[in-house]
């Protein structure tokens, strides 16, 4: 992908960059030629490195407004420019609706969206002065496009995520691109947490249809390619990268042809 997409030069900030999709995005990036600033409110155990390059730690609360002006403002001073923007921090645990109380589920709407409008924002300050303008992309789910019980907040949050997306790329043009990687399931560190043992991810995996989870590296190339201009008149698009999507119930419940 690196050969193809060229990102020598640029300037990308991952939130969330440092485990996970993130880091696989992290690594894509670094892989491209880009200059990376991962941020996070805890280093990591480990620098992201790839390709004998390391993606430089930043820390930050996307939940505190100031803090995120001034991060973005530091990049803009250290590195004189912005070119790439990649929301990726969120998550949620599972929690029904009915339990933990709205201000749980509030903090959850709150870090999906919230604070990748308010890191877009900041973001766009920089990239909307500079030649060339910049790119952002937003980390979407699946879990926006369908029922999510267990994660309804964070569903919700996703769903509004993508549509702020499309707004942010009609007001924001032609500087600005914004478009979202609509991602399914991603085999990562955590994936134990909530699947199981190797044999549940293994029967996640074959209820997709390309037959596996996604690697978080597949999910960094989809970035690159956003961040490119091979994309350069993509904007305000939803790329699904979900390897097929789910298949429907009432395929296994029907009795016509088994």
């Amino acid at each position: 992908m690196s050969a193809i997409m060229d990102l020598s030069g640029s300037v990308a900030v991952v939130t969330g960059g440092t485990r996970g999709v993130g880091a696989g995005i992290t690594r894509a990036l670094l892989e491209a030629g880009a200059q990376v600033v991962a941020c996070a409110r805890r280093p990591p155990d480990k620098p992201v490195e790839a390709a004998g390059r390391t993606a430089r730690f930043l820390p930050v609360d996307l939940r505190d407004p100031a803090a995120v002006g001034g991060l973005f403002a530091r990049v803009r001073s250290e590195y004189g420019r912005l070119d790439t923007l990649v929301n990726n921090a969120g998550g949620t645990p599972f929690r029904m609706l009915g339990d933990g109380g709205v201000q749980r589920h509030a903090r959850v709407v709150e870090l999906n969206l919230l604070a990748p409008l308010t890191a877009s924002l900041a973001a766009y300050e920089v990239m909307r002065h500079q030649s060339g303008g910049g790119s952002i992309v937003m980390i979407g789910s699946v879990s926006g496009t369908r029922p999510s019980p267990g994660s309804a907040a964070y569903g919700a949050a996703k769903a509004g995520l993508e549509h702020l997306a499309r707004s942010m790329a009609v007001e924001w043009a032609p500087k600005v691109r914004v478009n979202t990687l609509v991602l399914g399931m991603v085999r990562t560190e955590l994936s134990h947490l909530h699947y199981g043992d190797e044999d549940g991810i293994a029967a996640i995996g074959r209820t997709v249809p390309l037959g596996r989870l996604a690697d978080p590296a597949e999910i960094g190339d989809a970035c690159v390619f956003l961040a490119s201009d091979r994309a350069s008149y993509i904007s305000g698009a939803s790329l699904h990268v979900h390897g097929g999507g789910e298949r429907p119930a009432f395929l296994d419940a029907a009795t016509v042809n088994k």
